[in-house]
């Protein structure tokens, strides 16, 4: 074992002695040198060892922390586009639930089929109450239009311009929805009146098993007709 340690440090020894041997040429030329061409030559060393110092290590992590940094900014504007959307999306909610409530309010003063006959006669009542004289007052068919039906009535109507006004006001002011429409206002032959011909429309909403029914019933009326 001590023979085989005194080999290594032989081995070692000698290692270092060839490292002299030929480094010591090289010092011994710089050595010779002028000091203006020392000081050039230790310039150029340190450059040598700055350009590879640069090269192999500082510039890696450089472009490293580049691409870092532009991948941080992509993430930033996508983050920035996410936060735009989510705002936009909250607006859109509330948007929609507003048309929503909008629509049930709405759909809350349509009366259904059992309302019609009492609907109709509060708009007639609402006629003699203001001292109207009724010369016709015919409900008219109902006119499907998707998800919901209106329901016409043709009205004649004669009596002062006060007692006319007071009726549609009064027709306005109903719980469910009626529009006065095709308005016509003429002077009576006689007395000093007005006579006054418009429709009164109410709707009402068709359940989907309704529109169902009527789609069925529109099909089967084509093939009969075929």
């Amino acid at each position: 074992m001590k023979k085989d340690k005194g080999k290594v440090q032989e081995g070692k020894k000698s290692l270092s002695e060839t490292i002299k041997e030929k480094t010591a040429p090289f010092f011994e030329k710089v050595g010779a040198l002028s000091k203006l061409h020392r000081i050039i030559v230790c310039i150029v060393a340190l450059s040598v060892m700055g350009g590879g110092y640069y090269y192999f290590f500082l510039m890696p992590r450089m472009e490293k922390i580049t691409s870092l940094e532009k991948e941080h900014n992509d993430l930033d504007q996508k983050l920035a586009s996410y936060r735009k959307k989510a705002a936009l999306l909250e607006e859109y909610r509330k948007k929609k639930k507003d048309k929503e409530d909008q629509f049930y309010a709405a759909l809350a003063a349509l009366p259904d089929a059992k309302e019609i006959p009492s609907l109709l006669t509060a708009v007639s009542k609402s006629g003699s109450d203001s001292g109207l004289e009724f010369l016709l007052f015919k409900p008219e068919p109902e006119l499907n239009k998707d998800f919901y039906a209106e329901i016409p009535v043709s009205i004649n109507v004669r009596g002062g311009y006060h007692q006319i006004a007071q009726f549609f006001d009064r027709v306005s002011e109903l719980s469910r929805i009626v529009n006065i429409r095709d308005i016509v206002i003429n002077y009576a032959q006689s007395g000093g009146l007005l006579t006054a011909s418009c429709k009164a429309v109410t709707y009402r909403f068709i359940e989907k098993t309704e529109r169902e029914q009527v789609e069925t019933e529109k099909g089967n009326k084509k093939k009969r007709k075929k």
